[in-house]
């Protein structure tokens, strides 16, 4: 089984005070849907709020990152058979919360 990222930027969900609880209900919908399908890995939103910061590889602190490495929004992992099932739960998850969705495959990690 292959892992995939589901996602999308905070700036992509545009909705009104009153569709957000009713977004917010059908997104936890399809996660419950994919958990009770026994494909759900993790999922959550990005704490905007929080700075990112750089670790390098001596260890110091920086609060410069990457360029263009940027990450905000909402994510959710999946462990699926195909990328076609991928496409699928992409699909389920970008009509509940009303926005496109980016679809990464992870490499393979025998690690993992």
């Amino acid at each position: 089984m292959t892992k995939f990222l589901i996602s999308f930027p905070s700036e992509a969900m545009v909705l009104t005070d009153e569709d957000f609880p009713i977004v917010s209900a059908e997104a936890h919908a399809v996660i419950e849907e994919a958990k009770a399908a026994g494909v759900y890995v993790f999922g959550g939103g990005i704490d905007e709020e929080v700075d990112p910061v750089l670790v390098t590889a001596d260890g110091s602190v920086s609060n410069e990152i990457y360029p263009g490495s940027e990450l905000r929004g909402g994510f959710t992992v999946l462990e699926l058979p195909t990328r076609e099932d991928a496409v699928e739960w992409a699909r389920k998850i970008s009509v509940a919360c009303r926005c496109s969705q980016e679809l990464r495959e992870f490499m393979y990690d025998p690690a993992s």
